[in-house]
């Protein structure tokens, strides 16, 4: 086959100048079966040949060669090594001309290639988008009754729809509209064509809802047609439809403005209503939509208060009972950015056992790392934003302190931060409840290594400071202002814990030598921090 292969390759080039179709044809039909015995070694002589640069020349609508050589292409785009090379040769062009071509075959081995060429391909999406490409498939999907050549049409704009500018290419040549016009047409059918093609169409409309632009053209300060339809989903009985409406809701809830808007005109109910017809033996996929849809709409400040007004918090908490990671996972970022900077949401929250015990659960999930991270940085927040001592009390009932002494030494700064910062507002509010916890924890070896390590960031060295002055009985004054002026009625009344086997411990790790060198931190705030630390330990020891 080898032999036979190398002597096509040779023919070919020769046949290709000349343009006889017969001998053309022939060529064309060997390279085929090879393929079809071989694609990958195949694929690596053409490669190797040169011939993918004379294809460009071939692939002409008046060509009775040119389905064939539109097949051939995509056969060796399957194989991913070969996607640069076809876009380097120049096919790309030309295959966007024959979209225009009246014989069905052409278009299928067209569309076929296309796809195959932008399939995981960034540099050839980049290309394409510098093409007129959109337009044609727009005006080529139009024209389609066949379920098949749709089906095939739909193939090459999945993947090219991942390109944000050519998102906007396919809203602005009207793809969306054909979109809404298919959902209207399938959504009442109950034949298995018509049930794929309703979720390629919503699947899509989703997809171009990603790119920043095109999402905003059709959001259209939220009276637009297309938003207003998507909207009308949610209500359905139809799953599909149903996921694909709350996917949609947050794609469109990617900025203030958008969530502001949504949130005023009653998005929230539409969500919760479609929760509520989930809860029992509902389906993940929804859940899991409308979570995150409630989410993004939960960002900006303005809309915390209103949300949580309406009752989020309580339809969020009904799936706490969930075993699926992803429906865990949103549930757990839905509350954390509900109750931020929400002092009575938190410590409502914080009290509550159930759901303390359950984020203590997951806070050990660690075959899923994501719910695991969101379980330790929403069990920090309740003690940040409630600053309150029953919600301490709770977590360390609950057992979970040893989680947020972890969680300090994550490997994300953020995390880090956040536990530190909680670990402070413990030492200052309840010690002495909290203190065997820590001890066990090693709380006070962990923040050793945090500040003797160099990597460590400035932040995480300052509340490392924080915390051990919090530790030795000594809050930092600006920490003791701020819970005074938070609870003002309380002024006077904080009491500060001194645990003495923590208060050893540091005395008998020699804080003094680590904290000294930290006078001369580059960051002035850590280097101020290192002094009055200092200080505390030197009255101390």
């Amino acid at each position: 086959m080898a032999d036979n292969l190398s002597d096509t390759l040779k023919k070919l080039k020769i046949t290709a100048v000349d343009r006889t179709d017969d001998s053309l044809e022939g060529c064309l039909d060997c390279l085929l079966q090879a393929l079809a015995q071989n694609n990958m070694e195949t694929s690596e002589k053409i490669q190797g040949s040169g011939i993918l640069q004379l294809f460009a020349s071939l692939l002409v609508p008046q060509s009775s060669c040119t389905a064939k050589v539109a097949n051939i292409i995509a056969e060796i785009a399957k194989n991913e090594f070969m996607r640069i090379p076809c876009v380097d040769a120049g096919l790309i062009s030309p295959l966007v001309q024959l979209l225009n071509s009246k014989d069905q075959e052409v278009l299928l081995q067209t569309g076929r290639a296309l796809g195959n060429i932008c399939y995981d391909s960034q540099s050839s999406k980049e290309q394409f988008a510098s093409t007129n490409i959109a337009e044609e498939l727009v005006k080529l999907f139009k024209k389609q009754i066949d379920h098949d050549k749709r089906e095939m049409v739909f193939e090459v704009l999945a993947p090219l729809a991942e390109n944000d500018a050519i998102k906007l290419q396919l809203v602005e040549a009207g793809l969306v509209e054909c979109l809404l016009e298919i959902v209207q047409q399938k959504v009442d059918s109950d034949k298995e064509e018509d049930i794929a093609e309703l979720k390629t169409a919503s699947d899509l409309m989703v997809l171009l809802l990603l790119g920043d632009e095109s999402m905003q053209k059709l959001f259209e300060g939220g009276k637009g047609n297309v938003f207003q339809r998507v909207l009308s989903w949610i209500p359905s009985n139809n799953h599909q439809l149903q996921l694909a409406g709350a996917l949609a809701i947050a794609n469109f809830a990617r900025n203030d403005g958008n969530c502001i808007h949504m949130v005023d005109n009653g998005i929230v109910e539409k969500l919760m209503d479609l929760l509520d017809r989930h809860v029992e033996d509902g389906n993940v996929t929804v859940q899991h939509a409308a979570l995150s849809a409630l989410r993004n709409l939960a960002i900006p400040v303005i809309n915390k208060a209103k949300m949580l007004s309406a009752g989020v918090t309580e339809a969020v908490l009904k799936f706490l009972k969930s075993e699926m990671p992803p429906v865990q996972f949103k549930l757990l970022g839905t509350l954390r950015m509900l109750i931020d900077a929400q002092a009575e949401a938190a410590e409502q929250l914080g009290k509550n056992v159930k759901l303390v015990e359950r984020l203590v659960e997951w806070c050990e999930a660690k075959d899923h790392a994501g719910v695991m991270g969101e379980s330790n940085r929403l069990l920090s927040a309740l003690i940040r934003h409630s600053k309150s001592k029953d919600v301490i009390k709770t977590i360390v009932q609950s057992g979970g302190i040893k989680h947020l002494v972890t969680m300090a030494t994550s490997e994300h700064v953020i995390m880090q931060n956040e536990a530190l910062v909680a670990l402070a507002l413990i030492a200052a509010l309840e010690l002495g409840t909290a203190e065997k916890d820590l001890e066990s924890a090693k709380l006070v070896q962990i923040l050793h290594t945090l500040l003797a390590d160099e990597r460590s960031a400035p932040e995480i060295k300052y509340n490392s400071m924080v915390l051990i002055c919090a530790l030795m009985g000594s809050v930092a004054s600006a920490l003791l202002k701020e819970l005074e002026a938070w609870n003002p009625w309380a002024r006077g009344s904080i009491s500060l814990d001194v645990a003495e086997s923590l208060h050893k411990e540091v005395q008998d790790l020699a804080f003094l030598d680590v904290v000294s060198k930290l006078r001369s931190h580059e960051n002035k705030s850590v280097a101020q921090q290192a002094s009055l630390t200092e200080q505390r330990l030197a009255v101390e020891s």
